[in-house]
């Protein structure tokens, strides 16, 4: 079914591409890049974006199942990590080729029950080690018991070993960031002593590949600084913005001093108002919190507060200095400073923003 709807978010790939080439330039020529686009695409198409960069990474990650299956049957034929697999799809996972990360002696028995009943030969796999993030992954103290179980068998072949960083963003968690990059460094020196093959590793992920460049190891994983965040203002500023959201004005209302907007009367003018209605709302992942002006959008290049609180499928806001028509374009946002100033009156972080973005929201991929 086509997409009509009238609030769309643009994807502009040349931006991505600049992005992507940004953190090429930080990584030493043999280092190989995977390029996260999960979560639809941290909420933009994650099939677009691997199509816009499948011909410059080695690798795309997932964190399920049915994201990997997305990519393959949109003809993705790079390698694709899925990070959090789960046992009830670990079959659907081998039939599309998918390479899983397994990271508790429960997945990986699962995996390896399957791979020899199959059976499969050499297939790849992946190893997530934890370090400090304390979410999932082998402690080091597995290693043995796992060089055992995987010398057992040629059903399969360990294409990585990864962990992932707590706070590689935050410079006063310097110390403890450098600690599980050491803590990695001596799991991978105990795999690769006894295993009989040295696996790629990795552990940085965009913060890291800006803070660590020592730690590059094998390959990097670009997650937001792919989508222009650099988690610095100094970083995101290098970068170009990917998503701009848009919508148009539905209906202009003139609101009389006393009157009242939206539910629960939260917005009583204090003067004649003129108020927009704009077709998106929270269950497009605007935030309720930027209701009652702690957000804004862009009407004829001005802002335009939000008033009252924001509805499901609809926010209003405040046009009245604003010389607009009902039909006119609405800029929710356009650029990384806006997404930041909307994260941080949400009382949350660019990540949510984005991938908060209803799927019922119309893509459009500028070339």
């Amino acid at each position: 079914m086509n997409n009509n709807h009238v609030t769309v978010l643009e994807i502009d790939s040349q931006a991505v591409l600049h992005n992507l080439a940004y953190f090429k330039q930080k990584l030493q020529p043999q280092t190989k890049i995977l390029a996260v686009v999960k979560a639809y695409g941290y909420g933009s198409e994650s099939v677009e974006i691997a199509k816009i960069v499948q011909d410059q990474v080695d690798y795309f990650a997932v964190a399920y199942s049915n994201e990997g299956i997305a990519l393959r049957e949109a003809g993705i034929k790079t390698p694709i990590l899925v990070l959090q697999p789960q046992i009830q799809n670990l079959e659907e996972i081998v039939k599309y080729r998918l390479e899983p990360s397994l990271y508790s002696f429960k997945i990986f028995d699962a995996f390896m029950k399957l791979a020899d009943e199959t059976p499969l030969m050499n297939y790849p796999i992946h190893i997530k080690f934890n370090t400090g993030l304390n979410r999932l992954g082998f402690w080091h103290t597995d290693v043995p018991a796992l060089i055992a179980e995987l010398k057992k068998s040629n059903n399969v072949k360990v294409e990585s070993i990864f962990s992932h960083l707590a706070a590689s963003e935050d410079p006063y968690e310097r110390d403890f960031t450098v600690g599980q990059i050491n803590n990695f460094a001596y799991i991978v020196k105990q795999v690769y002593k006894h295993l009989g093959y040295e696996p790629m590793i990795h552990i940085l992920n965009t913060s890291g590949i800006i803070n660590y460049p020592q730690a590059q190891f094998d390959m990097v994983r670009l997650g937001i600084g792919l989508y222009g965040f650099g988690n610095d203002d100094q970083e995101t500023a290098q970068l170009k913005n990917t998503h701009t959201l848009k919508s148009i004005i539905s209906q202009i209302h003139l609101i009389q001093p006393g009157e009242t907007v939206g539910y629960n009367r939260a917005f009583v003018a204090s003067q004649t108002t003129r108020s927009a209605t704009i077709p998106i709302g929270h269950a497009d992942g605007i935030s309720r919190r930027l209701g009652n002006k702690n957000g804004f959008v862009f009407i004829n290049n001005q802002p335009a507060p939000i008033i009252g609180n924001v509805c499901m499928d609809m926010i209003m806001v405040d046009v009245t200095k604003i010389d607009c028509n009902e039909g006119d374009e609405v800029i929710i946002f356009n650029h990384q400073q806006h997404v930041e100033y909307m994260a941080h009156k949400s009382e949350t972080i660019p990540y949510e923003i984005l991938t908060a973005l209803s799927q019922r929201i119309k893509r459009l991929v500028k070339r």
